[in-house]
């Protein structure tokens, strides 16, 4: 078996997470740190990570929380600040938010200690949709509306995807709502796509992934998810 799998199956990330950690020098086999990724892993190897064993576990948890301002989507912070395992009742089972919500980003955000299925919700070529609903300062022109739905510029060697735009209207204190649905995953690129195109973000939250809404959860609650909804969240839709 592959070292990434493998460590995804120890339940401390993703596959793409662990690849990042693998390079990083954090994971040993049998004493020596091994940064080379297509490495396989024996059954009689003894693989490390930051210095503890790992091994693969059969308990899959699987929760949705809707993450309040605030916290960092992350398992912990160098600098202090509190992360959205704050939120979640400690388990013995090694945790993780799959993919990524920014620091003042509100929403949904599933927290697993399945690597494989984080890697199958996350990895871009599954295109699973992602939809934030937006606030910004001032009513979309034709023209703006149409650029988000193209694909927009958002670093120096990367366009995004054709977005969705849906559900526009103007609030009571003047500023615009609207959803936006977008399958890709690049930090802050909903904010990043509204600068673009010359729109500033006042308020972001994600409310569905793949086919599963966020429904009535309340903000810096959590729940598990049953089987079902499991399915929902891998869904493609159109």
């Amino acid at each position: 078996m592959r070292i990434n799998r493998f460590l995804a199956q120890c339940n401390i990330g993703s596959r793409r997470k662990v690849e990042e950690y693998i390079v990083s020098n954090r994971v040993s086999v049998n004493g020596k740190i091994v940064t080379d990724l297509s490495t396989q892993i024996l059954p009689t190897d003894i693989v490390k990570f930051d210095n503890n064993i790992v091994k693969p576990s059969n308990v899959k948890l699987y929760y949705l929380l809707n993450k309040p301002s605030g916290y960092i989507t992350s398992v912990s912070d160098d600098r202090g600040r509190h992360t959205v395992l704050d939120l979640i009742e400690q388990t013995p089972e090694h945790i993780f938010p799959v993919g990524r919500l920014d620091y003042n980003t509100e929403g949904m955000l599933i927290i697993t200690n399945d690597g494989d299925f984080a890697n199958q919700l996350i990895h871009p070529s599954h295109e699973i949709n992602k939809v934030y609903q937006v606030i910004i300062n001032t009513q979309p022109s034709i023209d703006q509306l149409k650029q988000l739905e193209e694909g927009v510029k958002i670093e120096e060697d990367f366009v995004t995807s054709p977005s969705v735009i849906t559900n526009q209207h103007k609030l009571n204190n003047g500023t615009y709502q609207l959803d936006i649905t977008i399958h890709e995953g690049k930090n802050r690129q909903v904010r990043k796509m509204m600068n673009a195109v010359g729109l500033n973000v006042l308020y972001l939250k994600r409310i569905k992934i793949g086919g599963l809404p966020l429904g009535n959860l309340p903000l810096g609650k959590y729940r598990k998810l049953s089987n079902s909804e499991i399915n929902l969240l891998l869904k493609k839709e159109k």
